[in-house]
């Protein structure tokens, strides 16, 4: 699938940063839901994002306790937040095995078994 708003750069950068902050995430692809939910900011937001990732990048490449000296930050706040929703909203992208995030913290309530997820408001089919 192809990114809409994060270059390959930014792209790696946020892979490495997304697995740090939420070990295992990799899995499900959370940089093509960042990349959806960023495509859907505003602007002058997604600059920010844009910047907030840059900024990390570089403590990304250093590993956790470099991503650890980062951690009281607003950019390291907003790339977390991110990270975060892009794992535990259970988002599996288009092409990737999984399991969600739903099955590894076992919230199979009988609502949340039986809901469909669509991500095509975010532009993923």
């Amino acid at each position: 699938m192809a990114l809409r708003t994060l270059d390959a750069r930014r792209a790696e950068a946020l892979e490495a940063l997304c697995e740090l902050l939420v070990p295992g995430s990799g899995r499900v692809g959370p940089v093509v839901y960042i990349d959806a939910v960023l495509t859907a900011m505003p602007p002058e937001v997604r600059t920010g994002a844009l910047d907030a990732i840059d900024a990390l990048a570089p403590a990304a490449e250093g590993g956790a306790e470099a991503l650890a000296e980062r951690e009281r930050t607003p950019e390291f706040g907003f790339v977390r937040a991110l990270a975060v929703e892009a794992f535990y909203s259970d988002f599996v992208a288009p092409g990737k095995d999984g399991p969600g995030a739903w099955s590894e913290i076992d919230f199979n309530s009988p609502l949340a078994t039986r809901l469909a997820k669509d991500w095509s408001y975010l532009g993923i089919a």
